[in-house]
């Protein structure tokens, strides 16, 4: 067999193979390339830009549209939702951001959760609870169990020791009725007309011995002659108040007075009078100038400072920290109640606000397509490289169907 012959016989193989290996490549290259069209004399030369680039729109459409119909159901969302959404994290999700508001808090400079809480404290305790006060004073039975709660257990029981009650009789006799003080009563009681009212009693009311002195002597000189002399001897007249205090041991008087005073001495029913009484005025003053008085106390406290000791406090309590796991459950159980109720419902609304087949299409639409070449290149890389070295094959296959058909014909 000559050199012409071995020729005519492997070059349908190797031209095959060629041909099938680089037509498929070059189409595959087709898909992208070239990624504008190009014009020559001011027509566009067929096949550009690429079909992919060509078509780049209508691909995103179609994806988009496979991706919403096939996998992204609302079904599929639904238990991804569900696995997102799981009670542990979740927890862990709310505990994060529980911290992070308190870190915040702490570096906060301008102090804008102190002022919050300030405008909250100001307008909770300076407007809202005097209007709420007014109002449920309105009831009749307005504090009427805490009113006889402290009533029944401290002013029922209260009582003086002795101690207390030697210091209240001095404070009584010193400052209260000290001796010029009780001369200055005798002076304004005894004025003409009661000193004549006095006199005239005694006159007429006295019988036997009284009588007698009444009559001859009187009580008219007497009583005019004391005023005369509180008047006139003011040092002589106190120090005579105060031997009298002293020899008819007032203090004492005084002191065991307090001492045995108590309401449980009272009869029943005055002390349920009492009690009742007690809180009809805590009542009636909470009504008409309770709000005033909170609205005036209020005013005058200075809520940005005790804001921020509060706030400070409050983010570096041990307790607030410890509370914060706690509390990061319970909202993870609550939420987790809600979704198990609603979650259909929420994922029903969020699909549309979301937009995700818009998200899908606008992106690819924006995607240069070489990078969209090479993002499918690396996906399917595999793939397309068998793709073209089966075409390599087939085409190798086809020119050896070739060469035994020429060789048969020979």
């Amino acid at each position: 067999m000559d050199w012409y012959n071995l020729w005519l016989y492997i070059t349908p193989p190797i031209a095959g193979g060629i041909i099938g290996y680089y037509t498929n490549d070059i189409a595959i290259k087709m898909l992208f390339r070239p990624y504008r069209a190009i014009y020559i004399g001011g027509r566009k030369i067929p096949f550009t830009p690429g079909l992919i680039p060509r078509n780049q729109a209508r691909l995103a459409q179609n994806i988009s549209n496979a991706i919403m119909d096939s996998l992204l159901t609302p079904e599929e969302i639904q238990n991804l939702a569900r696995r997102l959404l799981q009670t542990e994290r979740v927890e862990a999700a709310i505990l994060w951001l529980l911290r992070m508001a308190i870190d915040q808090v702490k570096s906060d400079k301008e102090q804008k959760t102190a002022k919050i809480v300030a405008g909250i404290l100001r307008d909770l305790l300076g407007e809202s609870l005097p209007k709420l006060l007014r109002v449920l004073a309105r009831r009749e039975d307005f504090l009427e169990a805490q009113t006889n709660q402290i009533f029944d257990r401290i002013l029922l029981e209260f009582k003086l020791s002795e101690d207390q009650s030697q210091r209240l009789a001095d404070w009584l006799l010193k400052v209260v009725l000290p001796p010029d003080k009780i001369r200055l009563t005798i002076i304004d009681f005894l004025t003409d007309r009661t000193i004549h009212t006095i006199d005239e009693s005694f006159r007429e009311k006295s019988s036997g011995t009284y009588w007698v002195v009444a009559n001859l002597l009187g009580l008219r000189n007497t009583l005019t002659r004391l005023r005369t002399f509180c008047l006139d001897e003011k040092e002589m007249t106190n120090n005579r108040i105060r031997e009298w205090v002293e020899d008819l041991q007032v203090r004492d008087r005084f002191q065991r007075f307090f001492q045995n005073l108590s309401l449980q001495n009272l009869p029943i029913s005055t002390v349920r009078q009492l009690r009742q009484s007690t809180r009809e005025s805590v009542r009636q003053y909470i009504q008409t100038s309770g709000g005033d008085l909170l609205q005036g106390l209020t005013d005058s406290v200075d809520w940005d400072r005790i804001s921020v000791l509060l706030v400070n406090r409050l983010s570096s309590s041990a307790v607030v920290s410890s509370s914060l796991e706690v509390v990061s459950q319970e909202l993870a159980l609550i939420l987790e109640r809600y979704l198990e109720k609603d979650l259909e419902l929420i994922v029903s609304r969020a699909i549309p606000i979301l937009s995700i087949d818009q998200v899908i299409i606008e992106r690819i639409k924006s995607t240069p397509p070489e990078d969209l070449e090479a993002a499918i290149e690396g996906i399917v890389k595999n793939e397309l490289q068998a793709i073209v070295t089966l075409g390599g094959i087939l085409g190798l296959v086809v020119g050896l169907f070739q060469t035994v058909f020429l060789f048969l014909n020979r």
